[in-house]
């Protein structure tokens, strides 16, 4: 089967000092989910903006196709704040059925009867399941999705993970997820990709089966696994020592300060006791 993405030895610029994307290889199978994570700067976005074709007048060279039918989804919901729910989930769809497919779109993400809420009347989590529902209402063989969950709250979260996948099961659009979560990229993907100065720098499958369990051992291998990909040393129970600048030019623990942290980079906790 011919995959729903190819993109061959990609390259994108934005100056003349250096690029972004550095003759970046990728394959996407029809209805494969793949999440994608990489350090600030390591051209995430800028490939996603490719395959949305929403780049033009950037310098740079390669092979890129997609599906004719490609939807996005943002970080925010960019719902027009002027119209009302349904009329920003059909805005642009034809047919005489295009409202009524709007509200088929509403119900599978949990918003029958908010059809004619306004955007500011919804909350976060609502104001992104319409954005799936705008999203998914067109059918898409590609649905892109950058860190669409990144402003949720951690409950909000988790909810929206489980009916991101279950809407991506029942419509088998192929997905390419940006996030900065390696848990939501593990619990997500059926591939992640590590991207590190513009190409691939891992490309590992997620055999975990569809219960995937953050405490359970395979889980915590593949995420010290992406972590260490990322650069992250991290031990056994998902944790790196962070120490002092000090520290590191007498390679000991400053034990006069009363320091001994350690961070989660997961979440980005830090845990472990400080002195005054």
């Amino acid at each position: 089967m011919r995959p729903a993405v190819e993109v061959e030895a990609l390259h994108r610029s934005f100056n003349r000092t250096g690029g972004v994307l550095h003759g970046l290889d990728l394959r996407i199978g029809a209805g494969e989910f793949v999440a994608l994570i990489g350090r600030s700067g390591s051209g995430k976005s800028t490939l996603l903006r490719a395959l949305a074709g929403l780049d033009r007048g950037v310098d740079g060279h390669g092979r890129v196709r997609v599906p004719a039918k490609v939807s996005m989804v943002f970080q925010d919901s960019r719902l027009l704040p002027w119209k009302r729910v349904l009329d920003n989930v059909v805005l642009g769809l034809d047919g005489r059925d295009a409202r009524e497919r709007g509200r088929r779109a509403l119900a599978e993400v949990g918003l029958a009867g908010r059809e004619k809420a306004w955007p500011h009347q919804l909350s976060g989590g609502e104001a992104q399941r319409a954005a799936l529902a705008r999203s998914l209402v067109r059918d898409p063989e590609l649905l892109l999705a950058d860190e669409p969950f990144g402003a949720l709250d951690a409950l909000t979260r988790l909810n929206m993970h489980t009916l991101l996948r279950e809407l991506c099961e029942r419509h088998r659009p192929a997905v390419l997820l940006v996030t900065h979560d390696v848990d939501e990229a593990i619990v997500l993907a059926d591939r992640v990709i590590v991207l590190d100065d513009g190409v691939v720098q891992s490309d590992v499958r997620v055999e975990l089966g569809s219960r995937r369990d953050p405490a359970d051992a395979g889980f915590a291998a593949l995420r010290r696994r992406l972590l260490g990909a990322l650069g992250v040393d991290v031990d056994e129970d998902g944790l790196v020592h962070d120490p002092d600048p000090d520290d590191l030019a007498h390679d000991r623990p400053d034990r006069s300060r009363g320091t001994d942290r350690k961070t989660d980079r997961t979440t980005g906790r830090t845990t472990g006791r400080e002195g005054a």
